[in-house]
């Protein structure tokens, strides 16, 4: 029997012994090799590493978008590895906000569509009112009906925030959310970033190269062929590496 108890009952994310094994023309490889991880509620944790040391592939398995070769992952209590794909679809569409480095947005829908897709996917009745509201929040109440070839970078990428925190998730994760923007753009949304995760109660995972942006977390671990360890940890919140 799987036990499915996290140390914690503040936990949001945990993974266990998370192997990922992928085929290849020279074999099997190795991406995970037995991540074992947890989260706390509103904890803010930076992932850094190499290119290729498997951080995306962590990150895709906690949104349910890539399925372990084995292991436990456990999202806001619920053990997620073997949910078929309409379920793992309606634990995004609940719980998780992704922000990816190139922005993905549908080029063919106006600022306000893109927000308001996923609110009317989980069946929200009020998908553009709170479409509309994020947007404001994120500075761009003026934008409502630009399409994202009308936007700039930065513009496009507050987009993407406004659309994740639409659906007030448990967990943010973000990969490399600044790397297609200049320094001073990069900081306004980083700022945004992290107000927003305070103002929801938020967890953020992030991946960064930037060691200035790790140290603003309160919490930063280290992967290296396909192995996790902790670095830092600050006083508050406290969430370990298990």
């Amino acid at each position: 029997m799987t036990d499915n108890t996290p140390s914690d009952p503040n936990t949001v994310v945990l993974l266990k012994n998370v192997h990922l094994t992928l085929g290849s023309e020279a074999g099997p490889v190795n991406i995970l090799r037995g991540i074992d991880f947890e989260a706390l509620r509103g904890e803010t944790v930076s992932i850094v590493g190499p290119s290729g040391s498997g951080k995306t592939s962590m990150m895709m398995i906690i949104a349910g978008l890539e399925r372990p070769t084995s292991g436990q992952i456990l999202i806001d209590g619920r053990e997620i590895q073997d949910l078929n794909e309409d379920s793992l679809a309606l634990l995004r569409r609940e719980r998780v906000g992704i922000v990816f480095q190139g922005f993905h947005l549908v080029p063919t829908m106006s600022a306000i569509e893109n927000v308001a897709v996923p609110l009317e996917l989980a069946g929200r009745n009020d998908a553009f009112i709170q479409a509309k509201k994020m947007l404001g929040v994120v500075g761009l109440d003026h934008r409502l009906t630009h399409y994202p070839a009308q936007l700039s970078g930065g513009e496009q990428q507050r987009v993407a925030l406004a659309r994740a925190f639409a659906i007030e998730p448990k967990i943010l994760l973000a990969d490399e959310p600044t790397g297609n923007l200049d320094g001073t753009t990069g900081e306004h949304i980083i700022e945004q970033m992290f107000k927003l995760c305070a103002e929801f109660g938020t967890t953020l995972l992030l991946i960064t190269h930037d060691p200035d942006l790790a140290a603003r977390c309160s919490r930063s671990v280290s992967m290296a062929d396909g192995l996790l360890s902790e670095v830092t940890k600050s006083e508050a919140p406290t969430a370990r590496a298990v």
